[in-house]
């Protein structure tokens, strides 16, 4: 076990693709850039809705005349069900293919979004939620492996990172639409526009083709004569076969995501609550500071996902970790706009560049036929484990208080800078950890994986056929698909 765990912390230099990154961009062709921008997209869209939660706290506490802490149930219980729709969608994008279950996805959210807007009591409120939680859970595990699985293997690194933050350009509009629609009309009017988008995506994804992959392996089984119901029992068969096989790095890559989404949540969630309660900055300064962050995730991401393509997937998280714990306290300490400011875009350079890494890495890990069910519901599964950090940050922050200066007066809030401190601190040194000690399949070339839903695709030797490839392999992919099925 410990060669599988601990060897190869840097990738051996020769499976690593990165040489060829202008002219695989060159290379690219509408419709790979089509399948590409439409899951980073979805994955934009889902985060703009979840976020709309997290900026609108103050707002929905007086509208629902409940506490801050009881607001944030809603978000718990939306990270909770998300790994219910991460297996239902996972498992028809293996089975059925990419588009069409993203597309049914995004429509569904688009209903929910909209729902949310009407709702009129907080039992519905938090039903709605609960349900966008499954639409939700579907969207990342679809998206990632639609925009990964289409492009050439030397851009899958960099893809990885834009991808990713996705989910930070929907915090950003989620945050601008707050800032400018919100402040002069209501919450509802975020959700609004969020069903809009979601909608548009889905539209996008419905006229963009289904991915190469799955087209070449559905052409392949008819030639057998292969039926619907022939392929669903080989599904079957194969994912017991999968999880035979791959059940301690199930666990593994649980525990992985658990961290990561404790580390994004705990630092993102409750940091406008954070600045406007602890720090006594106005909803219009916190909303600029919480631009100011995504702007510093969106950098990270993008770079940090373009360097692991150089020295290597788990290399990369790690030093952006350590990053992270190097900025705690400019994130913390300060009562400045600028300095506080600076310490988010820097944190959030560190999440989400070590975030960039996510999907590729995970895409890499995954049993390759299952390159939307493991990484969907290994992400999930970890979000539910964290579903809580909202609460237990708002918990412990109505337990210890701080004095701040307020219209002249002495104030006594809660303390939510040492909390977030002390969480964030700690899941840092437990990503750092697990990283460590897992895998790394780096460059590996999963598109010429069998489907699902082909005969042996549930073990990870099982190939394509060169002619179903489409062309011959070079002596170097040989050797990565060796050293991967090693």
């Amino acid at each position: 076990m410990a060669p599988y765990f601990i060897k190869n912390l840097v990738p051996r230099r020769g499976n690593t693709d990165n040489s060829g990154v202008i002219p695989a961009l060159a290379s690219l062709t509408w419709v790979q850039w089509a399948q590409f921008w439409s899951g980073w997209l979805a994955w934009t869209c889902d985060a703009l809705d979840f976020f709309s939660v997290s900026l609108t706290v103050t707002n929905l506490a007086v509208q629902f005349g409940k506490s801050s802490q009881k607001i944030t149930t809603a978000i718990t219980l939306t990270l909770l069900f998300r790994s219910a729709g991460a297996v239902i969608f996972g498992i028809l994008s293996d089975r059925f293919g990419r588009k069409w279950p993203l597309v049914i996805n995004l429509i569904i959210c688009c209903v929910l979004e909209l729902g949310t807007g009407f709702v009129q009591t907080f039992p519905q409120f938090l039903a709605v939620r609960s349900l966008f939680g499954i639409a939700m859970g579907g969207i990342w595990g679809l998206s990632s492996s639609n925009a990964l699985e289409n492009i050439p293997v030397e851009l899958r690194g960099l893809a990885s990172g834009i991808l990713q933050q996705g989910y930070a350009v929907g915090y950003l509009l989620a945050a601008v639409i707050n800032l400018t629609i919100v402040a002069h009309h209501t919450w509802r009017a975020l959700f609004y526009f969020g069903a809009c988008i979601s909608f548009f995506a889905a539209i996008v994804r419905a006229l963009v083709p289904e991915s190469e992959v799955f087209i070449k392996a559905k052409e392949l089984e008819k030639a057998k004569g292969a039926n619907t119901t022939t392929k669903t029992k080989v599904f079957i068969h194969e994912t017991k076969e999968m999880l035979k096989i791959h059940w301690k790095l199930c666990i593994y890559a649980v525990l992985l995501m658990t961290g990561f989404n404790f580390l994004s949540h705990g630092s993102q969630d409750l940091y406008p609550t954070y600045l406007e309660t602890t720090k006594g900055f106005s909803s219009h300064d916190a909303t600029i500071a919480t631009i100011i962050g995504n702007c510093g995730a969106i950098a990270g991401g993008a770079i940090a996902g373009w360097g692991s393509q150089y020295i290597g997937r788990r290399l990369t998280i790690i030093i952006c970790v350590l990053l992270v714990g190097a900025f705690i306290p400019l994130w913390i300490i300060p009562s400045s706009f600028s300095a506080l400011s600076a310490g988010a875009f820097w944190i959030q350079f560190g999440v989400q560049g070590a975030w960039g890494v996510i999907p590729i890495q995970l895409a890499e890990m995954s049993p390759p036929a299952f390159r939307a069910t493991f990484p969907g519901v290994a992400y999930q599964i970890g979000n539910m484990v964290s579903s809580a950090s909202a609460q237990i940050e708002a918990t412990a922050g109505s337990h210890i208080k701080t004095t701040i200066i307020e219209n002249g007066q002495p104030k006594v809030v809660n303390d939510y800078a040492t909390v977030q401190g002390i969480l964030i601190g700690v899941v840092a040194a437990y990503v750092i950890i697990v990283t460590i000690v897992g895998p790394e399949n780096h460059s590996s070339h999963f598109e010429k994986h069998k489907a699902a839903f082909e005969e042996g695709g549930g073990h990870d030797d099982a190939f394509m056929d060169d002619e179903q490839v489409g062309r011959p392999r070079s002596i170097r992919e040989v050797e990565d698909e060796k050293a991967f099925s090693a």
